[in-house]
């Protein structure tokens, strides 16, 4: 028997030790973590983080670094970034399998389909970007990528990664019915020593909203739902602001709420301090657009906190199974009412919520299905 493992190529914009772009960076370390038992994984990324000219320490760049056992990097710098450099790190090695990260970066999405050599072999990850509510930002220039590269043919015989089967039916919308598309849920971040500690509920209520400051992530919709709140509450925002205009709105949006809502902005948080933040607060909260998967939503569940987030997302029916609530963004009274509804709620009713969420979260990470979709991605 061979013992000649597959070799899989990952190309993304940015990895770790980056954290800053947010859920693919997430998703494709749990990819490695899981299934580092199964194939050996050669990852392309830029040397910097999003948003960041300043190289990762402790890394080299325009080489080859050595991950973990089953895992290698290539931190491509910014001068070296072309097509030629790129064509050379794709043919380098025979890959099995080319796991392509979203769709229209030019050097990290476009290109590496392009170059292939053998199309059958790729598989791009749309990460939610057909999805139609990815479209409300920059939707005219995506749209006229889109027709161009079907005219092409650049994403014929390609194989397409979505996260459920409603973004498999976007896809097909956009490429066609006979697309090749596979389903696998996003793998979530793998815990040891899985288990929900006893939770106290806190006097005010305190809220937690982890995800970078934008429109897509509804950082200013959340705030703005706030306005007709009559019961204390407190919330603390994590994330990036990359849009100071937006964040501008928000700020002016949180001076204008009632006397007992607090707002209070915290920062950027690294990726692996998100789980033990979280524990620290009652309810997560995310009224975002979208989410193909929702990393922090799972997490925050994972831990007990039950969640209130937009219907957008795969996390649907959450007030029927007792561990949050999925509601419409733009329905503010049934918001209002959900922030009603947890000023109500007791400490007994809140530990069977928190047990609910924390079995929830536990029986998806342990999913064998969910495992074996991911395998098969590379199939």
């Amino acid at each position: 028997m061979s013992n000649i493992r597959p070799k899989i190529l990952i190309t993304i914009d940015w990895f770790l030790p980056g954290t800053k772009s947010g859920g693919p960076v997430r998703s494709y370390k749990n990819i490695i973590d899981y299934l580092g038992a199964y194939y050996d994984f050669y990852v392309i990324t830029r040397d910097t983080d999003y948003c960041s000219d300043e190289v990762y320490e402790n890394i080299t760049s325009n080489a080859w670094n050595k991950y973990n056992d089953h895992t290698s990097i290539y931190y491509i710098s910014k001068d070296q970034l072309n097509k030629g450099n790129m064509k050379s790190l794709i043919n380098e090695h025979d890959y099995d399998a080319i796991m392509i990260n979203g769709i229209y970066s030019f050097y990290f999405s476009i290109l590496p389909v392009w170059l292939s050599k053998k199309k059958s072999n790729v598989i791009v990850s749309a990460r939610g970007m057909l999805n139609p509510q990815a479209f409300s930002v920059k939707g005219t220039k995506k749209r006229v990528y889109l027709t161009i590269a079907k005219a092409l043919g650049l994403y014929k015989n390609i194989k397409f990664h979505a996260t459920n089967k409603e973004e498999a039916g976007h896809i097909k919308a956009i490429f066609g019915k006979r697309s090749q598309v596979k389903i696998a849920a996003n793998l979530p971040r793998k815990i040891e020593n899985f288990r929900v500690e006893k939770r106290v509920l806190n006097q005010p209520l305190r809220l937690v909203n982890v995800a970078r400051v934008s429109i897509e992530k509804g950082t200013l919709k959340m705030i703005e739902s706030l306005q007709n709140v009559k019961t204390e509450l407190v919330i603390d925002i994590f994330g990036p602001v990359y849009d100071l205009n937006y964040w501008e709105k928000c700020q002016i949006s949180i001076r204008e709420l009632p006397k007992n809502v607090t707002v209070n902005y915290r920062g950027f948080i690294e990726s692996e301090l998100v789980i033990d933040t979280i524990k620290a607060y009652d309810f997560f909260i995310l009224l975002s657009e979208g989410e193909n998967f929702g990393h922090s939503i799972l997490e925050a569940l994972s831990v007990g906190c039950p969640v209130i987030i937009s219907d957008k997302t795969p996390w649907k029916n959450l007030e029927s199974k007792g561990v949050g609530w999925d509601v419409d963004i733009n329905d503010s009274k049934k918001i209002s009412e959900v922030f009603s509804e947890i000023s109500k709620v007791n400490q007994d009713e809140y530990n069977e919520m928190a047990n609910r969420a924390f079995i929830f979260a536990k029986n998806f990470s342990e999913d064998q299905e969910l495992l074996n979709q991911n395998k098969n991605l590379f199939l």
